[in-house]
């Protein structure tokens, strides 16, 4: 949470409107940056995490958030372990899963617009 409130002074400075956070508690930490300087989550800062916390859905406003498919990732890198351990080479290639956007109200549309 640390990280997201201490970035999202300079980010504003920039003009942002919206950020993307590599995790829901960065994303936490920027609402709460936001809120210590007077602005509000959706209406003056849209914020979007990533993992799907259980608790997002709780948080105030509910965080808009990117959801790994974890039981897919968990079940691919069963198999190759497997795999791997009946003596056969591991894959060369990366393995790409999707994500899904998990829609909740921590995004809006700007209410501000940058100098125009």
């Amino acid at each position: 949470m640390e990280g997201g409130a201490t970035a999202l002074p300079r980010l504003l400075a920039e003009g942002v409107t919206a950020v993307v956070c590599a995790s829901d508690a960065l994303a936490l930490g920027a609402i709460r940056a936001a809120r210590r300087q007077g602005l509000r989550v959706p209406e003056d800062l849209s914020v979007v995490g990533f993992d799907d916390s259980p608790y997002m859905v709780a948080t105030d406003p509910p965080l808009t958030t990117a959801r790994q498919p974890v039981h897919a990732m968990a079940a691919a890198a069963v198999a190759s372990l497997a795999a791997q351990m009946k003596g056969h080479a591991p894959a060369g290639e990366s393995m790409m899963f999707d994500t899904e956007l998990i829609v909740r109200s921590s995004t809006a549309p700007p209410a501000r617009t940058g100098g125009g």
